[in-house]
């Protein structure tokens, strides 16, 4: 069965995270990808370890469902393939900086010029203006947005987050816009430019946080794993492993206390509403762990979800996959076939009538250069499809 975006076809001009991610996605979707690569590849072949065969498990991640070239634009026939390629293309997308790709005839303009209906999406660190000539690194993004200052104990260092959140978030964005755009160009026939940054993506993904700012004019801090306006909302200890448990409303609570066996916890004047459990959390605190150490983590939760109180158990990686297999997710599936079938992380997203796939493995250098730069070589020479 086709997958929703069946018959876009998508110039891939990123490397690194942000941009392929996007693509990936879109790939799932049943997209066209068309991933271009210059003579070394994508930094990301090469970021070991970890590896599966050779190849870096960080690159298998993030390239799935795409058919792979090597166009060197600094030489002309290249830079002509790549634009045929983007005069063709429903879709393209870049994460040069700002201005990078103008040399070759691959700006915004000059691609529209010949594709009015182009969606071309650009992914930048700081945006086009004052900030285009900072390069544009999560972790940057991370420390200069705010994130780090939110992220590890109140009396220690700032910590970033142990994935590239920020690439991550704008890497969603950039599928948000272009379908948006999509949608337009199927309303109008009109292409446009969507722009994605991420340090706006950071500020958006910091929801609350920035909201206490540019609403409250409050400068959140440091609160180790403790959230600011709810409680608890956070790791307890149990008798083996830390346990989130996260009662963000007074039924809730109760409940929790119910579980606990601590039931009039519930009716204590100091703990009665969340403002009140928040502002009084150290004398709440030692009440609820001295009845969590007495079992150990899994079977608080269980007990406790079964009675509607969210929480969970803190896992390693492995221990989420598992997680999830227990929920029946099927969070691993297997792209491409034979020899070269990869086990992949599934696509977040279910659809009940377009359902994604999953036929192509992550490509190789260059994999599919040959036939697609005869394709695109006899696009120009007017010899095959126009």
């Amino acid at each position: 069965m086709a997958g929703p975006l069946d018959g876009i076809l998508v110039a891939d001009f990123s490397r690194i995270l942000a941009g392929p991610y996007a693509t990936m996605l879109l790939a799932d979707m049943g997209a066209e990808v068309v991933k271009v690569e210059g003579p070394r590849g994508d930094d990301t072949r090469t970021w070991t370890p970890p590896e599966r065969e050779g190849v870096s498990t960080y690159y298998l991640g993030i390239n799935r469902g795409k058919r792979a070239i090597v166009l060197d634009l600094r030489e002309e026939a290249d830079a002509g393939l790549g634009r045929e390629l983007a005069r063709r293309a429903d879709v393209l997308i870049e994460n040069f900086k700002p201005g990078g790709l103008d040399r070759y005839g691959l700006d915004f303009d000059s691609v529209r010029a010949a594709n009015p209906g182009v969606v071309y999406a650009s992914i930048t660190g700081f945006g086009t203006g004052a900030g285009r000539h900072v390069p544009g690194y999560d972790l940057m993004v991370q420390a200069m947005s705010g994130l780090m200052s939110l992220t590890g104990d109140a009396d220690g260092p700032p910590y970033r987050a142990g994935i590239s959140v920020f690439d991550v978030m704008a890497g969603n964005h950039a599928v948000i816009g272009i379908l948006a755009a999509l949608r337009h160009r199927d309303a109008t026939g009109q292409g446009q430019r969507v722009e994605v940054n991420l340090l706006s993506s950071a500020l958006t993904g910091l929801v609350n946080h920035s909201s206490a700012y540019a609403a409250g004019n409050t400068v959140p801090y440091r609160m180790g794993n403790a959230h600011p306006s709810v409680f608890p909302y956070e790791p307890l200890p149990t008798k083996d492993n830390d346990l989130i448990v996260a009662a963000a409303n007074d039924g809730q609570f109760r409940k929790l206390c119910e579980v606990l066996g601590i039931p009039e916890v519930a009716d204590d004047a100091r703990f009665a509403r969340n403002a009140d459990r928040t502002e009084n959390r150290e004398q709440l605190r030692p009440l609820l762990t001295e009845q969590l150490v007495r079992r150990g983590a899994v079977e608080w939760f269980d007990l406790l979800v079964e009675a509607g109180v969210p929480s969970g158990p803190i896992n390693t990686i492995d221990g989420g996959f598992a997680m999830a297999e227990r929920f029946e997710l099927d969070p691993i599936v297997e792209v491409g076939e034979g020899e070269r079938a990869v086990p992949t992380t599934r696509h977040p997203i279910r659809f009940s009538e377009t359902p994604v796939g999953y036929a192509l493995p992550p490509p190789e250098l260059d994999e599919h250069g040959a036939e697609l730069r005869k394709w695109l070589g006899q696009s120009r020479l007017g010899d095959g499809d126009a």
